[in-house]
């Protein structure tokens, strides 16, 4: 008898999980469709604006390098920069010294152009990528920050946050963690929205980190004006 009981309560308990699991499977698709729905109407919208980027590069908690760009969408879907002022002439240097200087400059560009490129896959934000992270049941689902988790989402080990307000059906962050070669050269990306008058959602700040170089590089999006405005 009480083995009987036991084994209906396991049934029971098991029928409840299955439950549980299926609603939260569930509601995790829904939410992913309502950021892709999101993604796609914001990038329609943006496509009718310019902007000014600024871009603060320090090394090692220095100060390095501060540029501005206006900002437009291309006929081919891929943001257009246009440099605002000239880059300030480089300091004079004994032969030696500035050889020593220029690799180090070379270098420092090479490993940031591998950092961009690494960055690329995850921003903006792939539906198809968040897709098949859910399809791999690698998407959970944190209903009460209303956040979203991908794990192995682009190389293994790695890991995508998005908030997304339900409310509004907008994103309000975007957290990327993840490497270059290995795991000690962690790169970290931590995005903020904001919205336009019309409703327009945009990314307001990014603040990349690659902690292997001690290289923090942030850039601001401000001015939003209407194309041809």
């Amino acid at each position: 008898m009480i083995r009987q009981i036991l084994s209906v309560l396991v049934l029971a308990a098991a029928a409840a999980w299955s439950q549980d699991a299926g609603a939260v499977r569930t509601a995790l698709g829904e939410r992913i469709s309502e950021i892709k729905q999101s993604i796609g109407k914001n990038q329609a919208q943006l496509r009718k604006y310019t902007w000014t980027e600024t871009t603060e590069i320090a090394l090692k908690g220095e100060d390095k390098k501060r540029s501005q760009a206006d900002c437009k969408y291309g006929p081919d879907g891929k943001v257009q920069k246009t440099p605002i002022g000239a880059a300030p002439p480089p300091a004079k240097k004994g032969r030696v010294r500035s050889k020593i200087a220029g690799n180090k400059v070379s270098e420092m560009k090479d490993y940031m152009d591998r950092v961009g490129s690494l960055i690329r896959r995850y921003v903006p934000p792939d539906p198809q990528d968040m897709q098949a992270s859910f399809q791999a049941g690698k998407a959970t689902l944190n209903p009460g920050a209303a956040q979203l988790a991908f794990t192995d989402y682009s190389k293994p080990g790695d890991k995508v946050t998005i908030t997304f307000d339900p409310a509004t059906r907008k994103i309000r962050s975007f957290v990327v963690a993840t490497y270059l070669d290995d795991q000690k050269d962690a790169v970290t990306l931590n995005a903020s929205f904001n919205s336009l008058p019309d409703g327009t959602n945009y990314v307001e700040t990014t603040v990349l980190n690659a902690t292997a170089k001690e290289i923090q590089v942030k850039t601001t999006t401000s001015e939003y004006r209407k194309a041809g405005g």
